[in-house]
């Protein structure tokens, strides 16, 4: 395996030359850049943690740790791939490199971020899926490896992170189909201790609280949060006594789940029960009627990560980013409709 002073040394050009041809930096000429990337595969080059950028410790290389084998990311939703590809595109104009660090749903996460730290290999990291109590943030404070989050927790300490609106979105929803004379609208969430679950069914309580309607544990539905748990839930839906006229969920998967379980029993989306989602999606596309849900900028969403976890470990002297929630948008279609009659007398 050859190092970068001995890739240099074949070449007879300096150290700095061939980082800069390496890293596609400008004062290389078209020439020499070619010859640098010829020899490094020759010679079987890998750039060092420490080195492949000159300054001391840094690698330009940003994590990103997302779960896999459940949930969104197993269903083919286009949310993380979205983001990450807007995230990358701010990056590389900065020079630096974002690598996905896949932590299976089997894998402990603990024991996959300390071995991740012990190679050396990333400058910083990005936190998906937050839990209620994270103890990922924790071991990243202890190591000082800087970091930020994509979603909040209640976990204590100041840290970076960035998140969607969900309270909000939970909030409007209720308040709209009050507006249309609903009072048992219900809320559908990915069971276990993930935030954005939390912040959802809070939004939700919290709306309808306000305008005192019903939040008792039969308008609470948890399941997995994926179609065959949105199905569960609407099993449950059809067989209650005191059905809800309405329905919010925060998870994609489950609505699809949840739409496909309505109609195989009977009801329609829309007529018999209100169904509003959390954020447009390709896996709802095929829906009737299409679902109501929230228009979110998920290339805005990237790109502002991106800008505030490269200034948060690249510009230490600069004004620390704040945390910041991102806007959202109400789009309402036929799948809100006023409660059936014999519902709402």
């Amino acid at each position: 395996m050859t190092g970068i002073r001995a890739l240099a040394d074949s070449l007879n050009i300096s150290i700095g030359t061939v980082s800069r041809a390496l890293n596609n930096k400008p004062g290389v000429n078209e020439e020499t850049r070619a010859r640098v990337l010829e020899m490094a595969l020759r010679t079987g080059y890998v750039a060092n943690a420490a080195g492949r950028n000159l300054r001391k410790g840094m690698t330009q290389t940003i994590g990103l740790m997302m779960g896999t084998g459940h949930g969104a990311t197993a269903g083919g939703d286009n949310f993380f791939m979205a983001v990450t590809d807007a995230m990358q595109k701010a990056m590389q104009t900065e020079g630096v490199d974002l690598v996905l660090l896949p932590c299976h749903s089997e894998m402990d996460p603990l024991d996959f971020l300390r071995r991740t730290l012990t190679r050396g290999t990333i400058d910083g990291i990005i936190l998906t899926a937050t839990k209620v109590q994270d103890p990922r943030i924790a071991l990243l404070r202890d190591a000082r490896m800087p970091f930020m989050t994509l979603g909040r927790s209640a976990t204590p300490g100041d840290y970076l992170w960035m998140d969607l609106d969900f309270e909000s979105a939970a909030g409007q929803a209720v308040a709209h189909l009050a507006e249309l004379g609903h009072r048992r609208i219900a809320v559908g969430i990915p069971a276990g201790d993930a935030n954005l679950s939390q912040l959802y069914r809070h939004g939700w309580k919290r709306a309808m609280t306000e305008l005192g309607l019903p939040t008792g544990d039969d308008l609470i539905f948890a399941e997995n949060g994926s179609e065959e748990g949105g199905a569960l839930v609407a099993a449950q839906v059809v067989k209650a006594a005191d059905r809800p006229t309405a329905m919010l969920m925060c998870s994609e998967p489950m609505i699809s789940g949840f739409y496909g379980g309505l109609i195989n029993n009977g009801l329609r989306p829309g007529p018999d029960i209100s169904v509003i989602g959390f954020r447009q999606s390709p896996l709802l596309r095929h829906l009737a009627p299409p679902i109501s849900c929230f228009d979110i900028n998920l290339d805005q969403l990237g790109q502002r990560m991106a800008h505030a976890i490269l200034t948060l470990v690249y510009e230490p002297s600069a004004p620390d980013p704040q945390p910041e929630i991102m806007p959202i948008s109400f789009i309402v279609t036929a799948s809100v409709q006023p409660p059936a009659k014999s519902a709402a007398t």
